[in-house]
C-alpha cells in the first residue's frame, strides 16, 4: 500500500463508517426504486384516457396514509440507531486515556508530539501495527480537520478546543491525510503521511526521532549550519542539539528522513530542498517562510545541512 491510497477500510474504525454508509445507501436506493415504481405505476394506470370524462375522486385513505407515515418513521429510527451504535465503535470514552500523540494543526502544516519519548515531528507520523491510539486533536491558529480516509473519522482542530480521535490501522503501509476544513491560501497543500509499521520498526525510528541532531563533519554542511544560525533560522524552526527552539516552522531535526517537503508539496530530495531554499513563496504562496534572497552559496551550504539532519 503506497502513500496514494485514498478509500479503503483499514482499521476498525473506518470499517465501522463503511458499513454504516453501505447500509444507508442500500436503504436509500431502496426507497428511491419503491418511490419510482409507483410513479410510474400511477402514471401509466391512472393516466386521463381520451374521453374518459372525470375520474372518481377519493378524498384520503387512511390505511395508506398509516403506512407511509410508519415506514419512514421505522425507517429513520433504524438508521438512528446504527449511527448511535457506529459513533460508539469509533468514538470510545476517553477519559481513562491519555493521548498518546498530540497533533497541532497550522497553517499550512502538522506537528506531531509523541507523549511516550518526547519526539517532535512534521507532518509524517509513524504508528504500531494492530495497536489501539487515542489521538489529541488541536488548532494553532484556525479551524482545521484532521482527516485520514483510510482510517478513521474526520476531526475538526478548533483553537482552544481539544478534541480526539481512536486509531488502530490494521496493516502496515502509508496513509494519506489531509486538512478537510478550508482554512486559507494553501489548504490544499496541507497534506501529511500515516506511516503503519511494525513494532520493531517503530520503536527504532522513535527514539531516533527523540535524539538530538547529529553535528556535520562536511565542511559545506557546517557552512550551512552557520548559515542557518545567523540567518536567524532558527527563531522560526527548532533544531535540538543546536540551541535552535522556534515554533513557527515546522521541527527539522530529522528533516532529512522525511518523504515529503511542505506539507505534501514535493519529494524531499536535495534539488527540492534547493528549490524551496531559493523562494518558498513561489513554491507555496502566503507560507509564513519568507523570500530570504539567499545567495546561490548559501543554498547549496543550507541544502548540504538539511541533508546531514537524518
Amino acid at each position: 500500500m503506497d502513500e496514494s491510497t485514498i478509500i479503503s477500510n483499514a482499521s476498525p474504525e473506518a470499517g465501522a463508517i463503511l458499513n454504516l454508509f453501505t447500509i444507508v445507501m442500500i436503504i436509500a436506493g431502496v426507497i428511491f426504486l419503491t418511490v419510482l415504481t409507483l410513479m410510474i405505476i400511477n402514471i401509466v394506470r391512472y393516466r386521463r384516457r381520451q374521453a374518459s370524462g372525470e375520474p372518481v375522486q377519493d378524498f384520503g385513505n387512511p390505511r395508506l396514509e398509516t403506512i407511509w407515515t410508519v415506514v419512514p418513521a421505522l425507517t429513520l429510527g433504524v438508521v438512528f440507531l446504527l449511527t448511535v451504535r457506529t459513533m460508539h465503535q469509533v468514538s470510545p470514552p476517553t477519559e481513562s486515556h491519555s493521548p498518546d500523540l498530540t497533533i497541532t494543526a497550522n497553517q499550512w502544516w502538522w506537528k506531531g508530539e509523541y507523549m511516550s519519548d518526547s519526539a517532535v515531528v512534521a507532518n509524517e507520523f509513524h504508528w504500531p501495527v494492530d495497536q489501539l491510539w487515542l489521538i489529541e486533536i488541536l488548532s494553532a491558529d484556525v479551524d482545521h480537520d484532521f482527516w485520514v480516509p483510510s482510517l478513521g473519522r474526520k476531526v475538526d482542530a478548533i483553537p482552544g478546543h481539544p478534541n480526539h480521535v481512536w486509531m488502530q490501522p490494521d496493516d502496515t503501509g502509508h496513509y494519506q491525510g489531509m486538512c478537510a476544513e478550508f482554512c486559507g491560501a494553501e489548504h490544499a497543500w496541507m497534506r501529511f503521511l500515516v506511516i503503519v509499521e511494525s513494532r520493531d520498526k517503530y520503536e527504532s525510528w522513535l527514539k531516533h526521532q527523540a535524539e538530538d541532531a547529529a553535528f556535520p563533519t562536511d565542511s559545506l554542511a557546517i557552512a550551512g549550519m552557520g548559515t542557518f544560525v545567523t540567518m536567524s533560522c532558527r527563531n522560526c524552526h527548532t533544531i535540538r542539539g543546536l540551541g535552535a527552539n522556534g515554533i513557527v516552522g515546522p521541527d527539522l531535526t530529522h528533516v532529512a528522513t522525511r518523504l515529503k517537503l511542505a506539507g505534501g508539496v514535493m519529494e524531499n530530495t536535495p534539488e527540492n530542498m534547493a528549490t524551496w531554499l531559493r523562494n518558498p513563496q513561489l513554491i507555496k504562496p502566503g507560507c509564513h517562510m519568507p523570500n530570504l534572497d539567499l545567495s546561490e552559496d548559501k543554498v547549496k551550504a543550507l541544502t548540504a545541512y538539511m541533508e546531514t539532519l537524518k
